[in-house]
C-alpha cells in the first residue's frame, strides 16, 4: 500500500485572526504554559521533598499533577511554535502522535481520579485495613497501569488509522484531537467498534467506579461522628472538584469535534482553549488550597517569615 498520504500536511483552520493578533496570543498561552509547569511542579516537588506527605493520596497527587505538566507539553510547544507561523501545518503521522498523547494522558487523568477514590474509601471507610491494602507495590503497580493501559488502547486506534487513505487535509481545530476521524475517506466499523470498547474501559467505567467508592464514603460518613465527616470533607471534595472540572472539559472536546459545523469558529476556539488552559492549572490550585498539609508547605515555601 502506497504510505505516501501520510507524509501529508494537514493544515489546522481553527485559529482566529492569527495574523493579526499572533503576539498576543503566544503572549498569552507562554505565560499560561509557564505558570501550568510551575503551579504543577512546586507541589510535585513539595510531595517528593517532605517526607510526611510520601502517602498514596499525596503520591496519586503528585502523579496526576505530573499528568497535567505532560497532557500540557503534548499541547503548547506546537501551539506556541504555529502562532508565530505564517501557516499551520502538521504531518499526518505527527498528528497521529499528538493525538496519541493528547488522549492517552486525558485518560490516565480518569484512572488516576479512579485510584485516588479507592484510596479514600480505604481511608475512611477501612481504616483498620488501610495500611495493608495501600502498601507501596499497590501504589506502583496502580500507577504504572494508569499510565500504561490507556497509552496501549490509543495505541492500538492510531495504529488501525494509520494506514487510513486520507480524503481531508484541513483539521477545524489547532491541535489534533478526534476531528482527525474526519479525515480518512471511509469510516472504519473495526476503529468505531475498538474506539467505544476503549472509551468505556477509560472513561466510563472509571467514572462509574468514583460515583460507587464516593456513594460509599459519603454513607459512611454520615453514619460515623463528625470527625470522619470532616476527615472525608477535606479530602474527598478536592478530589470532586477536580473530577467534575475535567468530565466538564472533556464533554467540550466531544462537542467540539460533533458540532463543528455548527459552532462559530471563535467559540471552536474559545472552548478548545479551555480544555488545555484551564483544567492543567485549576488542579494545583485546589490541591494547594484544600489539602491542608499540602497548603502548609507551600505558606512554609512562600512566607516563611509568616510561619516563623
Amino acid at each position: 500500500m502506497d504510505h505516501e498520504y501520510n507524509l501529508s500536511y494537514i493544515t489546522l483552520t481553527g485559529h482566529v485572526e492569527v495574523e493579526k493578533y499572533r503576539y498576543v496570543y503566544f503572549l498569552i498561552m507562554l505565560i499560561t504554559y509557564i505558570l501550568i509547569i510551575c503551579c504543577n511542579s512546586t507541589i510535585v516537588c513539595l510531595i517528593f521533598l517532605h517526607k510526611n506527605l510520601h502517602e498514596p493520596m499525596y503520591m496519586f497527587i503528585a502523579a496526576l499533577l505530573w499528568n497535567s505538566i505532560l497532557f500540557s507539553t503534548t499541547i503548547y510547544p506546537k501551539l506556541l511554535i504555529d502562532f508565530l507561523s505564517e501557516i499551520q501545518v502538521i504531518t499526518y503521522s505527527a498528528c497521529l502522535f499528538q493525538f496519541f498523547l493528547f488522549y492517552s494522558l486525558g485518560a490516565s487523568e480518569f484512572l488516576l481520579l479512579a485510584a485516588m477514590s479507592y484510596d479514600r474509601y480505604a481511608s475512611i471507610c477501612k481504616p483498620l485495613q488501610y495500611t495493608t491494602i495501600m502498601t507501596q507495590t499497590t501504589v506502583t503497580v496502580v500507577l504504572v497501569l494508569s499510565w500504561l493501559l490507556p497509552a496501549c488502547l490509543i495505541l492500538v486506534l492510531v495504529i488501525l488509522s494509520a494506514d487510513m487513505k486520507l480524503c481531508e487535509f484541513t483539521l477545524k481545530g489547532i491541535f489534533c484531537n478526534n476531528s482527525v476521524y474526519q479525515l480518512t475517506c471511509v469510516n472504519s466499523k473495526v476503529r468505531s467498534i475498538f474506539g467505544a470498547v476503549t472509551f468505556s474501559n477509560i472513561v466510563v467505567f472509571p467514572i462509574l467506579f468514583i460515583i460507587f467508592t464516593y456513594s460509599k464514603i459519603f454513607i459512611i460518613s454520615f453514619q460515623s461522628g463528625s470527625e470522619v465527616r470532616k476527615k472525608a470533607a477535606q479530602t474527598c471534595l478536592p478530589h470532586l472538584l477536580v473530577l467534575v472540572s475535567f468530565t466538564c472539559l472533556c464533554i467540550f472536546d466531544v462537542s467540539i469535534a460533533r458540532l463543528e459545523s455548527e459552532l462559530p469558529k471563535l467559540a471552536r476556539l474559545i472552548m478548545t482553549l479551555q480544555v488545555v488552559s484551564y483544567h492543567p492549572l485549576f488542579n494545583p490550585i485546589i490541591y494547594g488550597l484544600k489539602m491542608t498539609e499540602i497548603s502548609k508547605h507551600l505558606k512554609r515555601l512562600f512566607c516563611p517569615s509568616r510561619m516563623g
